[in-house]
Order: structure tokens, then sequence, then C-alpha cells
């Protein structure tokens, strides 16, 4: 299922994007003009230029092949194009059954209008021809009218009609083929095309150009909001989690937990300065990054993360990889990470005075196959052999590792990957995939905790999934 999962998006993104550039020329462009309107092909152009964009920001925005500058360049008006595109083509498929309504709704009231004028236009014409016949008929007298008083009757009068000219035959050779009507006539006599006298413009076109501005404002509103939710300093998000085997000494230890920050060509150094102020405002005694602290190679990206050496904790800071970091090399990211001052937890474990601190490499090496080039987790190198009556704390990108932990003992398992859903309706797939979207939950004899995440991937906004960093206090059950 994995596997099956990781290959659909490189096939459906670029054919679903393409239908989709195509559905909405069709509604915006070509329903919403009349024939012949120089907006037909210009729309066309716009949509394929922004197309165009869009797939080089899939493609390389992440990457690393190509220099930091391109990405920077594509990567924003593309992805911002992307987040556009899914909820303009959203709205307008829901529109659809309105669409429809209304475009049926005129044809019928059309319809019977015409069919009552026909009615009345009938009923005239029979009242006529009967007050014709009454006064033809004569008054009822015998009496027979006067032979020399009498002139004779005239003949009965009819409409006079003046005579028009003979036309003159034109030579044959002159007579051209008749004009065809106009396709402005044509798509006025089609279903749903009555023409409006006040603007002039057909009823599909005045009920298409409707849809079609409405669902774009509602598509940018939200993508505007989305952009500032995703590149506003994240929230602080307290949480108290009660351990039953914390010594009580321990009460009240504070963990910020850190994940999914992607940092990246669209989101660089000051964000990685406004992330560390936030954290070092918290005062932890302990930071926990979860994974996913970046979306490209650790060496495209020394400068972007350089203030990440100003984490301050008592205990210090650790990481984990997450799906990202392997995708362009972990083993790079964690020698970064140490030369940043941090500590890292591939698939190893620290003892630390209140409780052990465990981490593992991802899930998605095994996921994709990607043993021959990266190390994937090693559950039982990073908790076998271990003082069972001590707690024990793991960091796992994803909340799926909780199958994977059954008799090693874990207390809490700190995870992130799922952005809570980053992007409503996207939740529902996140949830499919990973089990657990966010907040604390529990499996089994572990507790689970899943961060929204400080950061995007993809699209640089977030719709009903605001991001955090969360501040957890651990309690002495």
């Amino acid at each position: 299922m994995d596997a099956l999962w990781s290959i659909v998006p490189d096939i459906a993104i670029p054919v679903g994007f393409t239908l989709l550039h195509a559905y909405l020329w069709l509604r915006l462009c070509r329903d919403s003009t009349r024939p012949g309107s120089r907006w037909r092909p210009a729309g066309a152009v716009v949509l394929g230029v922004l197309g165009a964009t869009g797939m080089l920001a899939w493609f390389l925005t992440p990457s690393t092949y190509a220099p930091m500058w391109l990405q920077q360049q594509v990567g924003w008006p593309g992805w911002i194009w992307f987040g556009v595109l899914m909820y303009l083509g959203g709205i307008l498929v829901l529109a659809e059954p309105l669409r429809w309504f209304l475009l049926r709704r005129k044809e019928g009231g059309a319809s019977s209008s015409e069919s009552e004028s026909e009615s009345e236009s009938e009923s005239e014409s029979e009242s006529e021809s009967e007050s014709e016949s009454e006064s033809g008929s004569g008054s009822g007298s015998d009496r027979e009218p006067e032979p020399v008083a009498v002139a004779e009757p005239e003949p009965e009068l009819e409409p006079e009609v003046k005579p028009e000219p003979e036309a003159k035959p034109e030579p044959e050779a002159e007579l051209g083929p008749k004009p065809e009507p106009s396709s402005d006539r044509r798509d006025a006599a089609s279903p749903g095309n009555a023409m409006s006298h006040s603007t002039g413009l057909t009823r599909r076109v005045v009920v298409s150009r409707a849809i079609g501005i409405g669902a774009a404002a509602a598509a940018l509103g939200t993508v505007g909001h989305g952009l500032y939710e995703g590149y506003r300093t994240p929230r602080l998000k307290p949480v108290t989690v009660p351990l039953a085997r914390l010594d009580r000494a321990f009460d009240g230890y504070r963990i910020a937990i850190v994940g999914d920050t992607h940092f990246s060509a669209i989101r660089g150094r000051g964000y990685c300065e406004r992330v560390v102020d936030r954290i070092n405002g918290t005062q932890p005694d302990l930071i926990a990054f979860v994974g996913d602290l970046a979306s490209n190679e650790a060496d495209q990206l020394r400068r972007e993360t350089e203030p990440l050496s100003r984490l301050s904790a008592s205990e210090g800071a650790f990481f984990v990889a997450g799906n990202a970091e392997h995708y362009v090399g972990a083993d790079a990211w964690y020698d970064r990470v140490a030369e940043l001052g941090m500590t890292g937890l591939p698939n190893r474990r620290v003892e630390l005075p209140g409780f052990d601190l465990a981490g593992v490499n991802d899930l998605i090496v095994e996921q994709r196959g990607m043993q021959d080039t990266e190390i994937g987790p090693d559950f039982e190198a990073a908790l076998g052999d271990r003082d069972p009556a001590r707690p024990v704390v793991l960091l796992a990108h994803q909340p799926s590792a909780v199958e994977r932990i059954a008799g090693y003992g874990v207390d809490l398992q700190l995870s992130g990957h799922t952005h809570g859903g980053q992007i409503w309706p996207v939740h529902y797939l996140s949830r499919l995939r990973s089990g657990q979207l966010a907040g604390l939950e529990t499996h089994g004899d572990t507790q689970v905790y899943v961060t929204s995440g400080a950061g995007t991937n993809g699209p640089p906004i977030r719709v009903g999934a605001d991001a955090d960093i969360t501040v957890m206090t651990l309690r002495a059950a």
C-alpha cells in the first residue's frame, strides 16, 4: 500500500494538472465569452504559462540539481498557483449542479412563456374570425333594399397594400450563397442561451461569468489567508502529558516539539530565525526536532539553517530524520545538525536524568525501498537492551511507527509528518494514510503525540491546520 501510494502522485498530479487546466479554460474562458472573443486565446496562453510554472515547481522545488535561485524564482509562483488551482477547480466542480439548475430553470421559463404567447395569439385570431362572421351574417330583417335609393354595393374592402416595385433580377453570376447566421445567433438559439435584452449576452455567458467570478474570489481569498497562516511565526501550543513512570523530581519537565519546518529555497533564513526565537522564548528543558527539518540537501541550505546554532535548552536539542532528509541524504543532515550543536539520534538513544530519549530513522526508507542508499529504522538498536524501569520517550517522524514498538515499553512517542492536514480538505487523506492526524492519542500502552508542524510542504499555505511549536509539560502521574 505504501509503495503504491508513493508512485501515485508522480502519475496522478501531472495528468490531473493538465485535465484541470483544460476544464478551467472551458468554464472560465470559453463559456464566459462570446465566440471569436480575444479572451479565449489569451486565457489559453495565461493558463498554459501558469500550468508550466506549476509543473516546474513540482519537479524543481525542492531538487538536488537545480540552483537555489532558480528554485526560488519558480517555486514561489508555481506552488502558490498549485494552491489557487486546487481551490478554484474544486469550487467550480462543486458549482456544476448550480450551473445546470440555473440554465435548465431558465430554459423552462422561456419555453412556457413562448407557449403562453402562442396560445394568446391563437385566441385573439379566433376572436377576430368570430367577429367577422357575425358582422357579415346580417341583422336578421326581411325587408329588401330600395332599388333606387341604394347605390351599387361597393366591393368588400381589403387592406390596402402598396405594390412593391418589381425587383430587377440580378445576373445569376452575381448571386452568392446566402450568408450563414452568425455564431452569436446560433449560440442564442441553443438551449439555455436566450439573449439578454439588457446586456446583449447569452444567458449561458451571464451564468458562467457569475459562477466564475464567485469561484475566483473564493479561491483567491482562501489562498491569501492560507499564505498568511503558512508564513507567520508558528503559535505556541501548550500540552500536558502524564507519564506513569516519571519520577516526581521531574514533574513539570518541558519539551519543545518542532516538526516539519521544511527549510528550502522558498522558506529560508528569515523564517529559521523566527522559529529559533520562538523556541528559545519558551525556555524549554529539551528541544525535540521530529523530522523534515529541511527539504533540500544539507550543503544547499548551510546559510539558511545557520540560526539553528542559537537554540538553547538545558538538556540540549535533539533531531531524527524524516522522509524529506532521506530523499536528499539523511547522513549529511545528521552531520550538519551536529555542526550546529544539536544531537542526532539515528537508531540510537541517550540516557537523560529523568528518562531515556530514543530516536529512529524514518519508515520511508522501507516504504520506498531505499535501503541501498539510506539506513532505515532499527527499533531494536534504539530501544533494546535498556533498563525497563526507566521511562522512555521515542522520537519517530511518522505516527504509524507506534505499530512497530510493541513490547519495548515506550511511554511516549513524539511524531510529526502529517502537518495536521495542512490544506483542507487534504486532512481526510492524511488521516487515512497516517492513522493519527494531530494531538495526543493512546495506542496500547503508548501515548503518541503528533505535532501539526511549523512549516509547509508543496503549496506554502495552511488552511484549517495552524502551524505550531508544541510546548509539552510532563507530569508524574
